[in-house]
């Protein structure tokens, strides 16, 4: 994977819930099972009080809606 080894993140993130923009690359979480561990989106959709992600862009299936805040919080459920 790039930028193993080398101390670095190869993903750039937006963390500012304030500036997120439909495109932005976000770092989510997840409830349930799967809390703890880090996962890598684009954002679809910018609301007032939540956003709407895909962990896979090519996927048009592929929507979860999570909470809009630095990194966004999917249930474990709305996970597809």
């Amino acid at each position: 994977m790039l930028g193993m080894g080398e101390g670095g993140c190869p993903f750039e993130f937006n963390t500012d819930p304030a500036t997120f923009k439909v495109g932005d690359s976000v770092s989510y979480r997840v409830t349930g099972s799967l809390e703890g561990m880090p996962f890598a989106g684009v954002l679809l959709e910018v609301h007032a009080d939540h956003v709407v992600l895909t962990s896979d862009p090519d996927d048009k299936a592929s929507r979860m809606r999570a909470t809009r805040e630095s990194r966004p919080l999917v249930r474990e459920e709305d996970i597809c």
